[in-house]
């Protein structure tokens, strides 16, 4: 049962309303089976006796009240023993106006009117099989601290040039440390507000002895022994660490930049987040230095989609079975000193430092639970060191403030430890922040790094550069052959972080190691499935979990959003696999590189149909610098001063012009033709221009052209009508908008075509299930369908029909035409927004998708996931009859 189909049961629910079997229907809402809920209407499975309460063991606890107030009513049941001890997973009370629910799991609860209950459906997905998945939220203070950065960062360059890269460096540098003392002071490392207090108490007013006064201070921070100190700095530590090492002098300041480092300093930045550090230079590097690198930064709620299913949550499994055993309490808190993490792309060190602080929060769930069930209470030290966590960064700057970001994050959980506990380990001087090394990740080896010894646990994991293949330079592409030349991989089409796939796959095998990579989700969809993770998804390795695409974001200064996916993948074991999709965790045995469930198929691209469906070609291609084209205005323009200029003239539609009704005008000339044109001037000079762009052309092959400059580069017109077909679509519709063009319309390059078809064909490639196909197996532009003839449609499972199919199909394409027609004033961008989409429209593509289905098999599908399990069936088999034949 999919989601949809649970909220129009829970609405069902909530239109035919009966308190009597009110829990029963909710729980048939969430697909329990009926032979269930009647035992436990009948009392067989119901382990209450008392009426109005219903007890299902590891499920549900159930109670009508109306005698008290229900709030109170919940509180003594989750507080009683004699209701707990069956462990139910949602306990329910209501009086039939209010509802109120605990998910016990979560701690999650519900507080609605029982009215409102179909908005929160997703509160009970539990019960059919979907976890919900548990996302901290983000920082406020974060983002406000980054942004009140960039401001002082803005005010300072005023005064301060950043035209060379030392300059630019310096810059940095100084940041960095305004960082660490700001922090310091609020956390403790300082005296409370010592940095702010002694900037506002010992500089002038307007800024100009600002850069001598904390010139003096970072040399007094890195000074050991000291004699002498004036009175405004005695009270500063010594910080070691080699953050204060390097001689660099602080920037110039005006009136305006002290305040703004005063006003910077007011913010209580305890509450910090020591991976803002990557947001903050997010915001404050110029685009070229950011773009250049390919660094991205990234929110704790994103990272914590990488790092609970990589190992937190089975950390946090092992903890719950273990809470009433010392044994296996000191077992697991041994095991965690072995953990080793692993960012080969660490940029600022996100999610080092998150994993750092979350294993040091269980660490210390650990020693609570054992003093609370340990007669002989013992004082705890933290084992986990920074030496566990190692990265590999390309620019030097965000790699030494990686370092800096893990002090920090290792004093701030010394503090939380304190708190706890009453000791830790002191934080001044600085010690060795893990093993962060400046260099290129796609180069190094891996295990010199990070080596493995006997009794490690690895885990690799990271965000690591968002580059299309078209999208390297010279610098990237050699690093794509130093990884793939010699393994068989034809890496050419491949996004670059398709290198941390392979090596984090080598790294991996035969160890105990898992890995898990954020990347666009491009690298999941078209070729690059089959050419890359043919070679990764071995007899050895598997998919243990997958977010599906989705939007992701960061908390710096602009948000870049991307669609993105997760990806995990380990040595092959028994247990269960899960697919992450819209805050929904489903429990699956297989997981494909499409990121669906079901077998490791790999979808090759081919140049004919698998399936007895027409050919499919590319539009026209002009090549042509933009001469041989004309908007309406241009050609009105030609007509108006030449009439026999529309003897040469075609109608031409492209994807965008298609979609959107813009109308597009072409010179289509053939041999025959060119004398005549030549003798209308505009028709000439446009034909010379084309001539000239050509012979610029770097490409022989362009440049040959420039010998028939009146032809398009590529013609694949035929003289027939033709279905059009968009090659990019926005992946908010439902359908790719496609249509029917007649034989004087020129396609051009930006969509497809299929000449001389029959309407049937329309119907199966139009239709919902085809769709499912291409948002499987297609590549994306963003996050935008990119539809491909050799990967969408000649590799599309469809079975052969028969005269009678394709007549029902033929004739439910006509009535979705006539739909169209209905509402001739819109524009398909307009009819196909899946907001606004006329409902005749929808209920005639509905119609359609059944007939198609029925191809397939008697029994409707039920869902997508059924649709696209079938299609890969499908495709097997066929390839498999291919090759025996």
């Amino acid at each position: 049962m999919n989601i949809s189909q649970i909220e129009n049961n829970v609405n069902e629910l909530l239109r035919l309303f009966k308190k009597d079997t009110f829990i029963f229907d909710l729980l048939l809402s969430y697909g329990v089976p009926r032979a269930s809920i009647t035992r436990l209407q009948k009392g067989n499975m119901n382990l209450s006796k008392n009426t109005g309460e219903v007890i299902w063991k590891k499920k549900l606890f159930f109670k009508e009240v109306y005698e008290e107030d229900i709030h109170n009513s919940i509180d003594k049941i989750k507080n009683e023993n004699k209701y707990m001890i069956y462990e139910p997973r949602f306990v329910i009370v209501t009086d039939y106006k209010t509802i109120l629910a605990i998910d016990t799991r979560t701690s999650e609860s519900l507080d609605i009117s029982i009215s409102d209950i179909n908005k929160h459906y997703d509160f009970f997905l539990p019960w059919a099989g979907m976890e919900k998945t548990q996302l901290q939220i983000e920082n406020p203070a974060d983002v406000k601290a980054a942004e009140r950065m960039a401001r002082l960062y803005d005010e300072i360059k005023k005064n301060n040039p950043t035209s060379t890269y030392y300059e630019t460096h310096r810059l940095n540098v100084f940041l960095s440390r305004l960082l660490f003392c700001f922090f310091a002071e609020d956390t403790g490392i300082f005296k409370n507000k010592l940095f702010t207090k002694s900037i506002n108490s010992f500089t002038q007013i307007d800024g100009s002895d600002l850069n001598s006064y904390l010139n003096k201070l970072f040399e007094v921070l890195d000074t050991k022994t000291r004699c002498n100190l004036p009175v405004y700095l005695k009270d500063f530590p010594y910080v070691n660490g080699g953050l204060f090492r390097d001689n660099y002098n602080a920037p110039l300041f005006t009136k305006r930049s002290r305040e703004a480092i005063i006003h910077s300093g007011e913010l209580n930045w305890s509450g910090i987040n020591p991976d803002i550090f990557g947001s903050m230079i997010q915001a404050v590097v110029s685009p070229e230095h950011r773009s250049g690198f390919g660094m991205h930064y990234t929110s704790v709620t994103n990272i914590m989609k990488v790092i609970k299913p990589l190992f937190l949550d089975k950390l946090y499994e092992e903890f719950n079975k273990s809470i009433d055993n010392i044994h296996r309490l000191n077992s697991l808190n041994a095991r965690l000193s072995k953990i080793k993490v692993f960012d080969p792309a660490c940029g600022s060190g996100n999610f080092l430092i998150i994993a750092y602080k979350e294993l040091r929060r269980l660490e210390m769930k650990i020693f609570k639970q054992l003093n609370k069930i340990d007669k002989q209470q013992s004082i705890y030290y933290s084992k986990i060191s920074l030496s566990q966590f190692y990265g590999i960064e390309l620019d030097d700057f965000a790699h030494e403030v990686a370092i800096l970001s893990l002090w920090l994050a290792e004093h701030q959980m010394n503090v939380e430890f304190y708190n706890e506990f009453g000791n830790t380990k002191p934080t001044l001087p600085l010690q060795d922040a893990g093993r962060i090394i400046q260099g290129n990740a796609a180069i190094l080896s891996w295990k010199d790094v990070c080596p493995v010894k006997e009794g490690d646990e690895v885990y690799i994991l990271g965000n690591p550069p968002y580059l299309g293949a078209r999208l390297l330079d010279k610098h990237q592409k050699d690093d794509m052959a130093y990884t793939f030349t010699g393994t068989g991989i034809k890496f050419n089409d491949l996004d670059y972080i398709a290198c941390w796939f392979y090596k984090g796959a080598k790294y991996i095998e035969g160890l105990n190691a898992k890995f898990a990579f954020v990347s666009t989700s491009s690298i999941c969809q078209g070729a690059q499935v089959s050419t890359l993770f043919k070679h990764i998804l071995n007899e050895r390795l598997e998919i243990e979990f997958a977010n599906q695409p989705f939007k992701w974001s960061n908390n710096a200064k602009s948000k870049a959003v991307v669609s993105c996916v997760i990806i995990g993948i380990r040595n092959k074991a028994d247990d269960f696999k899960y697919i992450y999709n819209d805050k929904v965790r489903l429990k699956v045995k297989n997981i494909s590189p499409y990121l669906v469930e079901g077998d490791s198929i790999f979808v090759l691209s081919r140049s004919k149909p698998i399936s007895s469906l027409p050919p499919m070609s590319f539009g026209n291609m002009p090549n042509d610098g933009g001469h041989l084209l004309l908007n309406q205005e241009e050609y009105d323009k030609i007509v108006s001063s030449n009439p026999k200029a529309v003897e040469f003239i075609r109608k031409y539609l492209g994807s965008r012009e298609f979609i959107n009704r813009i109308p597009r005008w072409c010179i289509w000339l053939t041999k025959m033709d060119e004398n005549n044109s030549i003798q209308i001037p505009e028709i000439e000079s446009r034909i010379n221009k084309v001539q000239e762009h050509r012979l610029k052309s770097e490409r022989e092959s362009t440049r040959n052209l420039s010998y028939v400059p009146y032809r398009f580069a590529e013609v694949r017109h035929r003289n027939t009508d033709a279905i059009i077909i968009p090659r990019h679509s926005s992946e908010l519709r439902e359908y790719i908008p496609m249509g029917f063009l007649n034989r004087d319309t020129i396609i051009g390059d930006s969509a497809l075509a299929i000449y001389d078809s029959d309407p049937w064909v329309f119907g199966v490639i139009t239709s919902h299930i085809h769709m499912v196909w291409v948002r499987s197996v297609g590549g994306r532009l963003e996050s935008r369908i990119r539809y491909s003839a050799d990967i969408c449609y000649n590799t599309f499972p469809f079975p052969e029909v028969s005269k009678s199919q394709k007549s029902d199909i033929t004739r439910l394409v006509y009535q979705v035409l006539e739909e169209r027609e209905n509402h001739s004033e819109k524009t398909l961008a307009q009819l196909y927004d899946p907001d606004k989409m006329p409902q005749g429209l929808r209920l005639a593509h509905q119609k359609l998708d059944f007939a198609v289905e029925k191809c397939y098999r008697s029994n409707p599908f039920t869902n997508d996931e059924e649709r696209i399990e079938h299609l890969f069936k499908l495709y097997e088999k066929m390839i498999k009859e291919k090759q025996v034949k």
